[in-house]
């Protein structure tokens, strides 16, 4: 594979491994599964999607409390996924395609059952008690401080252990312990789990919550910010602290970026390899400290105040100029709308009937911006959050409808799982959308009108456009209300993007600067087919997002 800075280009898959492929017939998927599934997301032609790289959520071993995301063996697979020889097939195959691969990396807990935590817990004076955050409880019998966990329905932060008389620090579940960054042997040990995965060929860790790392060693009270009984998730509270701008005692902490630097250290000690962090803060300002000088800290963050805009040009716009503004010289942006914890785009934007238009329009957003997009497996071929009975409920924190299995055929299961011989078809860990008959892979590839088919014709038409893989942007703030526009230009290429978030036809004359003619390359409207046009002329029908190319 070609060598560079190849996380800047390409489009990276974000795979949930539960819920991608089974391959052998138990009702969840699998990293063989992934690997038998590699040709639709590159064969090298344009038949397939053509993403560059696959980002996995975790699948080493787990009791699976937090699916995956409690780690009881950070070097490891779980049985459920496979084994180690599996992870090196997958590997090797995906290099084979030219596909790079990332694995998460989960650094601020571990599972209650992983052996550090064993230990840590078994007594005061045991060598890896340092390990994890313990802390005397206050005021009686009370736990330390006054931190809640990232999970509403999981409560307070703390748990008591019996055995030792102290309580344990847990920014989720109680099972699990968050791991104390300030010691020494735990920099140590997370270095080498990951020296284990660079050693075995990954190219890169999305590290999971990363602004949680540190902590304030002093364990103060965080500020007191009202909580909605409609807000379950989280996310008002959040955006009160990011307006206030608030001190938080157990995110954001200043010695995390001494750690992201160590980590960029070890990487940058491997050739060509990446980090993308979650840093879920809702404040530009501070996720742009998360990239350093631009060369020393994250390559790429996700940007989740762009992710939770609502169904408005201007806000959009808004954000991705700010935050251009407030990037290091160096730095790069991460595109993203959509992945395993927020319901998908085609749901959340959905407003009388307008979400399958207007995810198409979404998708040519997040392709087109300047920056790394991300994709969340089964948003190409526009699927729905899935509908889940009570019964069948499994997550704490309400995620499992956008984690249901992918779609690739009308059978029964969506051809999620395999018929094996001698036994009825397993069910899926999670029930199949209803959406499925009609959206899945076998449905869609060969329809010229499908959401599948438009992300392939912009993914391919990216791989040649060096202004959208690196070039320039610029937005024009002139455009009418409904609009989104901007400018991606390199020497040779400048294209336009027009984006109609309104439901409405538009006419717009662009400015002069722009030229007469111009060439339509790409547009989410299936009826309308590339070719010449006078910008003079120019209407973007309703939820209509359209590539132009400019004279040079």
């Amino acid at each position: 594979m070609a060598q560079g800075d190849w996380w800047r280009h390409g489009v990276i898959y974000h795979i949930y491994p539960r819920s991608f492929a089974d391959s052998n017939g138990d009702g969840v998927g699998d990293l063989a599964g992934i690997t038998a599934r590699l040709d639709y997301l590159n064969d090298g032609t344009p038949d397939s999607l053509g993403v560059d790289a696959i980002w996995l959520s975790p699948f080493y071993p787990s009791p699976m409390r937090d699916f995956g995301y409690d780690v009881a063996d950070y070097t490891g697979v779980d049985p459920l996924f496979g084994t180690l020889e599996d992870f090196d097939t997958l590997a090797a195959e995906a290099h084979a395609r030219g596909i790079r691969v990332i694995v998460d990396l989960v650094p601020n807990h571990t599972s209650d059952q992983h052996p550090w935590f064993v230990e840590s817990r078994s007594s005061r004076d045991n060598p890896k008690r340092n390990w994890y955050v313990w802390a005397d409880s206050r005021h009686g019998d009370q736990p330390p401080n006054n931190w809640m966990s990232a999970f509403p329905r999981a409560g307070r932060s703390w748990t008591f252990d019996q055995r030792t008389g102290q309580w344990y620090l847990h920014s989720f579940l109680p099972e699990q312990a968050d791991l104390n960054w300030w010691s020494p042997e735990v920099r140590a040990a997370m270095d080498e789990v990951m020296r284990f995965w660079l050693d075995r060929g990954v190219d890169g860790f999305r590290i999971d919550v990363v602004h949680r790392m540190a902590k304030d060693p002093e364990l103060r009270d965080n500020p007191l910010i009202e909580v909605d009984a409609d807000d379950p998730n989280g996310i008002v509270r959040a955006q009160r602290l990011a307006s206030t701008g608030a001190q938080l005692y157990d995110e954001d902490w200043p010695e995390v970026h001494e750690i992201l630097r160590r980590f960029r250290h070890t990487l940058d000690s491997y050739d060509d390899r990446m980090a993308v962090g979650e840093v879920y803060l809702l404040d530009l300002r501070k996720l742009a400290r998360y990239y350093g000088t631009g060369r020393d800290e994250l390559h790429l963050a996700h940007n989740f105040v762009f992710l939770h805009q609502p169904w408005k040009p201007q806000a959009f716009r808004s954000v991705v100029d700010e935050f251009a503004g407030l990037l290091p010289a160096d730095a790069w942006p991460a595109q993203f709308l959509g992945n395993h914890d927020h319901p998908r785009v085609a749901t959340r934007y959905d407003e009388g009937g307008n979400g399958p238009a207007r995810a198409r329009v979404a998708a040519m957003m997040v392709l087109t911006l300047r920056g790394t997009p991300f994709v969340y497996y089964g948003e190409e071929l526009g699927m729905v959050d899935g509908e889940i009975p009570p019964d069948r409920v499994v997550d704490i924190d309400g995620r499992d409808p956008e984690r249901t299995p992918m779609q690739w055929d009308a059978s029964p299961g969506a051809g999620f799982s395999p018929e094996v011989p001698g036994r009825p078809r397993a069910e899926p860990w999670l029930p199949v959308a209803a959406s499925a008959p009609r959206c899945n892979v076998e449905v869609e590839r060969g329809d010229p009108r499908s959401m599948l088919s438009l992300y392939r014709r912009i993914i391919w038409y990216r791989k040649g456009s060096a202004a959208l893989r690196q070039g320039g942007y610029r937005s024009l703030p002139d455009a009418p209300e409904s609009l989104y526009v901007y400018l991606r230009e390199a020497p040779e290429e400048r294209l336009l993007v027009a984006l109609n978030f309104g439901g409405e036809p538009v006419r717009w004359t662009p400015p002069d600067e722009l030229g007469d003619d111009a060439t339509v390359e790409l547009s989410t409207d299936p009826d309308r087919h590339p070719g010449p046009i006078r910008l003079a002329t120019l209407t973007i029908s309703p939820n209509e997002g359209l590539v132009l190319r400019l004279r040079p």
